[in-house]
């Protein structure tokens, strides 16, 4: 990253309340366009389809998934970003992050629709999810559950957003789809484990 890049990095915690929290880090990731290139190459990106409703459709997005503790990642880096954030978040969190998911937003059509990740069974209410985003910039929503006014907030090319607390309970986030001209975008998801 330039010195002119670092000028720009801040780090922010907001309160999102009811116990739920995000923390927004601007370029966060280092060498985010190497790494960019590398993972379009080496992640083994797959479609998936989902029961909408009367309908199976093709899910917007390409998707990978990664146990870290079973098998090898996709990349060095993406080890390299888990022992970091382990670094920085796993004494809050209590346990490290586990797994590494990926998203492949190939342009503005590429979503997600409002969701909370899922905590698997015996899981406790408060989690993280750690979520790098590689490649064009993309709004990413956040919504009180029930409804609300939402948080819109652009990540860009190197940031790291978390989202902590209760807010996978008390809160839903999307990437909504955009007309705004722009290329791919790729995120990776950590969770701990049983938070899919």
């Amino acid at each position: 990253m330039t010195v002119q890049g670092r000028l720009f990095e801040h780090s922010e915690r907001r309160d999102l309340g009811d116990g739920a929290w995000i923390d927004i880090r601007s370029g966060w990731a280092e060498d985010p366009d190497t790494l960019f290139g590398d993972l379009l190459k080496t992640v083994a990106w797959r479609s998936e389809r989902r029961q909408m409703y009367d309908r199976v459709l093709p899910v917007p997005r390409l998707v990978s998934y990664c146990d870290l503790t079973a098998g090898r990642a996709p990349h060095p880096a993406v080890g390299r970003l888990r022992r970091r954030l382990n670094d920085v978040y796993a004494g809050e969190l209590g346990e490290p992050f586990t797994s590494a998911g990926f998203c492949l937003y190939r342009d503005g059509s590429d979503s997600v629709a409002w969701h909370g990740d899922t905590l698997g069974r015996g899981r406790h209410e408060d989690t993280m999810v750690a979520i790098i985003s590689l490649g064009a910039t993309r709004l990413f929503a956040l919504r009180p559950r029930g409804g609300g006014a939402a948080l819109r907030l652009p990540q860009h090319h190197g940031d790291l957003l978390v989202m902590g607390g209760s807010c996978q309970r008390t809160w839903e986030h999307a990437v909504p789809k955009t007309a705004a001209p722009g290329g791919p975008r790729i995120s990776i998801q950590f969770r701990p484990h049983g938070v899919r």
